[in-house]
């Protein structure tokens, strides 16, 4: 039995003649951790295990790499493993599986890893806007982009229609491109990230219109998305959309000196009163150069925060979050060390086990826009 999600196949677990899954899922993290070993070992360079940032400490410790979704990407593209296992959420396997060479097979440990921004641009949406601006006649001077958090169907769409990929890495080169080839951009799913890339590069908030998938012509009258340089739609990340503007007020209040950096996915508002904003790439290196002693407050995905207070306390840095209630990312939290060692011992027993299998049709429209984003660095 497959499940077919967003024209991705995904192998079920129920299918697979192996150990229950539910039989690993009572059992403590701790147990996990020499099996898991165990497994990598005996498996050896046939696998390799991708852990993005945002991963708890239980699993991240086990991948060959890590990094954000732009940087495991390219490793994915460059792996000769016949194996990956993806540590991330279902658009990140998506990707790994269109950048993958032919006879490669990637696993994602718990289906349930999805991405609420993701999930807030529905294909049929994306083409119902589309239809819209061709009505209007503005299509054909508009370049979609899509942040990397989102299906492979709306990557393949992007593909199709001129369009790229892009993370928060790389948006202002992606939004440089596309403005040497038409009007004004489509950005899809996360506005936030839209609009933060579009003011830094010039562009005025007022020439960045929200377009809402669930109002009548996405909310937008012809002449006013016809003045529009960026159309933005309207998604977030349900993470980094709960920092505020009084969180960077009441930190600096209580922290004199303290500095303020934030993820481009955050508000307008908070990255604008923030000291740096970058990629969660971005957001290490300037940790990392920084002085001993130095305090900061970092506004993204409360496990990278621990795991860098740990990593730099021996120098005297001080790393908090910027919001003191913590922000997880519930559905990259989903993938456990009970999950991993299911999939790992699996694979020692010849079962593949939650393929993400993007189809054919999409695969290779998502794949130009994959190789778009990676030709512009």
């Amino acid at each position: 039995m497959n499940l077919v999600i967003d024209d991705v196949t995904a192998t079920s677990p129920e299918a697979a003649e192996s150990c229950s899954l539910e039989n690993y899922l009572v059992l403590p993290d701790h147990t996990m951790d020499e099996r898991i070993a165990a497994a990598r070992k005996r498996l050896g360079a046939t696998t390799v295990v991708l852990g993005h940032h945002y991963q708890r400490d239980e699993v991240i410790r086990f991948a060959d790499y890590t990094g954000d979704s732009y940087k495991l990407s390219k490793v994915a593209a460059e792996t000769d493993a016949k194996y990956i296992v993806f540590c991330g959420v279902h658009f990140m396997a998506e990707s790994a599986d269109v950048l993958g060479r032919d006879g490669q097979q990637v696993i994602l440990p718990d289906l349930n890893a999805g991405c609420s921004m993701a999930d807030m641009a529905e294909i049929s949406q994306v083409e119902d806007c589309w239809e819209t601006l061709e009505r209007f006649g503005l299509a054909d001077e508009t370049i979609p982009i899509t942040y990397m958090n989102s299906t492979a169907a709306i990557k393949a769409f992007c593909g199709e229609r001129g369009g790229l990929v892009c993370t928060s890495s790389n948006a202002d080169k992606a939004f440089a491109w596309a403005f040497e080839r038409g009007k004004r951009i489509l950005f899809l799913p996360d506005q936030h990230l839209g609009r933060n890339t579009g003011f830094a590069m010039g562009i005025g908030l007022d020439q960045m219109t929200v377009w809402d998938p669930w109002g009548l012509q996405g909310g937008q009258t012809k002449q006013g998305a016809a003045d529009s340089r960026v159309l933005l739609w309207k998604g977030h990340c349900s993470v980094h959309q709960r920092f505020l503007p009084s969180h960077v007020d009441q930190v600096r209040a209580k922290y004199p000196g303290i500095q303020v950096i934030v993820h481009p996915e955050c508000r307008w508002e908070v990255c604008q009163k923030a000291d740096a904003l970058g990629s969660t790439e971005r957001l290490i290196k300037i940790v990392e150069d920084a002085p001993a002693g130095t305090m900061f407050a970092i506004g993204t995905e409360i496990h990278l925060i621990n795991r860098l207070g740990k990593r730099f306390a021996a120098e005297g840095k001080k790393i908090i979050t910027l919001d003191d209630t913590g922000c997880l990312c519930t559905t990259m939290y989903r993938i456990s060390p009970q999950h991993l060692a299911w999939a790992l011992e699996n694979l020692i027993e010849g079962r593949v086990v939650n393929r993400i299998q993007v189809r054919a049709s999409v695969k290779h429209w998502a794949r130009v826009a994959l190789d778009r984003m990676l030709e512009i660095g």
